[in-house]
């Protein structure tokens, strides 16, 4: 007789094998004595198999996370679910009231990391996500999109520390995936640091949605719970090519102020002295061009045409030559349209 799983404990709470429960950590009480609290949603299976987290909103203008997450948790396959899967829709619930990457103190949530209970608001936060959230898992997905005025092309950044977290970036099929250093106080290194590697996702814009960015994130999602066999296959198709593969990448800046035309986007292929832009004063008598510095694939990009000089103007990655963008974005884009959407609207 097979030995029944034991319930899975957070917090104060103990969720039964073969359920699932939205549960509130505490926080923070705010000024005006209003509880803040943070939202965990566990699908705890009824067999054994790995414990994953899956959260957004780190940075509180991020919202695209908060709408794959929700997905997520409506998608059938979690009907019979293996292991364990928390899910955060959103981390800093201070940002996302407030449509602010930041906590009211002003501080970025994920440079706190691992944070202390007896440190900043931003340290508190960090500090109970490492201990309710990262301490029990095996693996988490954390979603995130540019900052705000700006846009990225859906891909995983990832550091892994072992070797089958680079097999979950590639199963995730993300039309790029980046391996990019871990930056000090990020959720990230945190992790790792503890033995817990962490696939961060990156697509579209702060505080705006981008329908294709979240089936990217929806689908990769589930073929990581797939490929760690948590859930069954069924209506999760494989990506049919392969992820761009990358270790570098490097912002093209303003070298002046002014008014930005662009001429390139996300996804786009560009050769050494492509032509990207032009930045014009306001007056039209002075225009300087921007070329692209070397060959690549623009994976960020600026929506705002107001500029400082130095700002970050495209991001663009190193391709190896062997690799072919354009077919892979192609076929990927392809197979999101046909993916089913987990939900009864589409966003417009």
């Amino acid at each position: 007789m097979t030995k029944a799983r034991e319930p899975f404990e957070i917090g104060t709470h103990r969720i039964a094998p073969g359920t699932r429960v939205t549960i509130d950590l505490p926080v923070s009480v705010l000024s005006d004595h209003t509880p803040v609290t943070m939202s965990v949603h566990v699908a705890h299976g009824r067999r054994p198999g790995p414990v994953v987290f899956v959260s957004a909103a780190v940075h509180g203008d991020e919202v695209i996370g908060v709408e794959i997450a929700r997905r997520i948790l409506r998608a059938p396959n979690l009907d019979n679910l293996k292991g364990t899967l928390l899910v955060i829709p959103i981390v800093n619930s201070f940002g996302f009231l407030n449509h602010s990457r930041y906590l009211p103190d002003r501080r970025d949530l994920n440079r706190s990391f691992p944070g202390s209970v007896r440190g900043s608001l931003a340290g508190r936060l960090a500090n109970l996500f490492m201990t309710e959230i990262v301490s029990r898992c095996d693996c988490g997905i954390d979603l995130h999109s540019a900052a705000i005025h700006r846009t990225n092309l859906p891909q995983i950044r990832v550091s892994p520390s072992r070797p089958d977290t680079m097999l979950l970036a590639e199963a995730f099929g993300a039309p790029v995936i980046l391996t990019s250093k871990l930056r000090e106080g990020s959720l990230r290194q945190a992790a790792q640091e503890k033995g817990v590697d962490i696939l961060l996702y990156e697509a579209g814009e702060g505080l705006r949605f981008d329908e294709m960015a979240i089936r990217a994130g929806v689908s990769g999602i589930l073929r990581v719970l797939r490929k760690l066999e948590m859930v069954s296959g069924k209506g999760i198709a494989r990506p049919k090519v392969p992820s761009i593969q990358t270790s570098a990448s490097s912002w093209v800046r303003a070298p002046a102020g002014g008014l930005l035309r662009t001429f390139k986007s996300i996804g786009e292929v560009v050769y050494a002295g492509d032509l990207l832009g032009i930045i014009s004063d306001p007056f039209g008598e002075v225009e300087k061009e921007i070329e692209a510095p070397e060959d690549g694939l623009i994976i960020g990009r600026t929506n705002l045409p107001v500029l400082n000089e130095g700002d970050g103007l495209f991001h663009i990655a190193e391709v190896r030559r062997k690799d072919d963008p354009e077919r892979t974005l192609d076929s990927l884009n392809s197979q999101l349209e046909a993916d089913p959407l987990f939900d009864e609207d589409e966003i417009i």
